[in-house]
C-alpha cells in the first residue's frame, strides 16, 4: 500500500497535479468526468466526478435505488510550501533567486540546503480564449542555502527566519539571467511569449521511503489522506447511500477560496446531482440527517525526543490506528455521535483506533471538516494518522497505517446511516 501512496505523491507535486492524477486513477476505473460549466444528466448507478480550478475535485456514486443517506470523506490537496511570484527573478552580480513568498505555515528549517523543484500550472494563449496547462520542472531547480557556522556563529541556538531574506532560493548563476520563464515554457511545451500567467511552487521532488516500522515522504500532510480517500472510494462496495469523496484545496491557508472547502463546490455538487435524480428539498434533506462526513486530515504523533508535547491520555502514536481528534472548541467537529458511529466501523473493518487531543495549554490547529459544515451540515468526525514535523518539507508516519485507513474508509463508503430519531442511528 505504501508504494502505491508514494507513486500518488511522487505525482503531486502540487495540488493540481494530485487532482490531475486523482483524476487519472478515477478514470481508469471507469468513472465520468463531468464539467462544472455543462449540463448534467445523472442517474441512479452512475459514478461520476468533477474539479474545480483545477486543484479540488468531487467524485461520486450514486446508489441504483433511493438515495437513503450520503456518505462524505474528505481531505486536501495542498501542503505548506513557497509560491513563485509572477516576476519570478532577482538578480544580482552574483546569482539569480527566485522571488517567493510562503505559503501556510511550515518548518522552514526542513526547507534549506535541500534540493528543490518548481510545478504548478500555466495559464497560456490558446486559439481564441486561454487554456491552463500543468508544470513540472522534474529536475532540481533550486536550493535554499543556509548561512555557514563560521559566519553565524549563533545558529544553533536558535534561528529566526525571515521568508523575504533567509528562505529565498538561489536558482542559478547570473549568466544564465532569464532562464526560468524559458524552462517553464519548455515544461508545459509553450513559446515564452504565449505564456499569460503562472501558479508556480517549489517542492520537494524526494522519493518517499519505508524504513522499519515507519515511512518518510514530502506532503504526507495531507495527501496520505488524500490517496487513502480516492483509494478507499474506488475500491468500496455499493451501498444505499451517495458516496461522495472530495479532495479540496487551500486547506493550509484558511479554505476561504472557490475551491476550498469554505466555498460552495461540495454543496453545489450535491444539489445538482439531487436536482438532475429528480431528489426534492425535503428528501435530500432527509439524506444529509442520515448522513456522515469523514474530515481526514493527518495528527500529531507523540515525538520520540519531546513526549511531553503530547496529552498525557490522548497521545497519538504512529502503528496504532486511525486517529480520532478531539476538541472542546470545536477546532475538530467530532463529537460523541460522530465518534460512536466511525468507532462501530473501524471495528467492523477490523481496524484500530486511538483518540486525540491537543494538550491543553496548546491550541491547535482546525481543519476543513468544521469549515464544510457551514455548507452541508451533518455528522461529521475528523480523523488522520499519526505522523512526526508536520509541515516539514519531509514528514514521517507508521509504516501500517496507510493501510489501516483504507480499510476504515473503505468500509465506512461501503455502509449507509438510518437516523431513526435525533441521536439514534444503525448502521446498515
Amino acid at each position: 500500500m505504501n508504494s502505491a501512496l508514494f507513486r500518488f505523491i511522487k505525482a503531486s507535486p502540487s495540488p493540481f497535479h494530485a487532482v490531475a492524477e486523482s483524476a487519472r486513477l478515477l478514470d481508469a476505473a471507469g468513472f465520468v468526468r463531468l464539467e462544472e460549466a455543462h449540463l448534467w444528466s445523472i442517474r441512479p448507478g452512475d459514478r461520476c466526478y468533477v474539479t474545480r480550478n483545477g486543484s479540488s475535485l468531487v467524485a461520486f456514486c450514486v446508489p441504483d435505488g433511493d438515495v437513503r443517506g450520503v456518505m462524505i470523506a474528505a481531505a486536501h490537496t495542498d501542503s505548506p510550501t513557497f509560491r513563485v511570484k509572477e516576476n519570478a527573478e532577482l538578480c544580482d552580480p552574483n546569482y539569480v533567486r527566485l522571488s517567493t513568498e510562503r505559503y501556510g505555515g511550515m518548518l522552514c528549517s526542513s526547507w534549506t540546503d535541500r534540493p528543490l523543484s518548481v510545478a504548478g500550472r500555466v495559464l497560456v494563449r490558446s486559439p481564441g480564449g486561454v487554456e491552463c496547462r500543468l508544470v513540472d520542472l522534474a529536475q532540481v531547480a533550486a536550493v535554499i542555502p543556509n548561512v555557514a557556522i563560521h559566519m553565524n556563529r549563533a545558529a544553533n541556538d536558535g534561528m529566526k527566519y525571515d521568508a523575504a531574506v533567509d528562505m529565498i532560493p538561489l536558482f542559478c548563476a547570473a549568466s544564465s539571467a532569464g532562464s526560468f520563464r524559458e524552462r517553464v515554457a519548455e515544461a508545459c511545451r509553450a513559446d515564452v511569449g504565449d505564456i499569460i500567467s503562472t501558479e508556480l511552487s517549489l517542492y520537494v521532488p524526494e522519493d518517499g521511503v519505508e524504513w522499519g516500522d515507519f515511512i518518510s515522504a514530502p506532503r504526507l500532510d495531507d495527501l496520505q489522506c488524500a490517496f487513502a480517500a480516492l483509494r478507499a472510494f474506488i475500491d468500496a462496495n455499493e451501498s444505499d447511500a451517495l458516496t461522495m469523496c472530495c479532495l479540496f484545496d487551500n486547506e493550509e491557508v484558511g479554505s476561504t477560496t472557490k475551491q476550498g472547502a469554505a466555498s460552495t463546490f461540495l454543496s453545489d455538487v450535491f444539489d445538482r446531482v439531487c436536482d438532475s435524480l429528480a431528489i426534492s428539498g425535503d428528501e435530500r434533506r432527509r439524506a444529509l440527517a442520515s448522513g456522515m462526513m469523514l474530515s481526514c486530515d493527518n495528527a500529531h504523533a507523540i515525538h520520540p525526543n519531546h513526549p511531553e508535547y503530547a496529552d498525557r491520555n490522548h497521545a497519538a502514536k504512529m502503528n496504532a490506528g486511525v486517529v480520532i481528534k478531539h476538541n472542546a472548541s470545536q477546532k475538530y467537529t467530532t463529537d460523541a455521535v460522530s465518534a460512536g458511529l466511525f468507532r462501530l466501523i473501524c471495528e467492523e473493518a477490523g481496524v484500530p483506533t486511538q483518540d486525540y487531543t491537543n494538550r491543553a495549554d496548546m491550541p491547535g490547529g482546525s481543519t476543513l471538516g468544521n469549515i464544510s459544515q457551514t455548507k452541508l451540515s451533518l455528522n461529521t468526525v475528523d480523523i488522520g494518522l499519526a505522523q512526526l514535523a508536520m509541515h516539514s518539507a519531509f514528514e514521517t508516519a507508521g509504516a501500517d497505517d496507510t493501510e489501516y485507513m483504507v480499510r476504515a474508509i473503505r468500509t465506512f463508503f461501503s455502509r449507509s446511516l438510518f437516523a431513526e430519531a435525533d441521536g439514534v442511528y444503525r448502521i446498515v
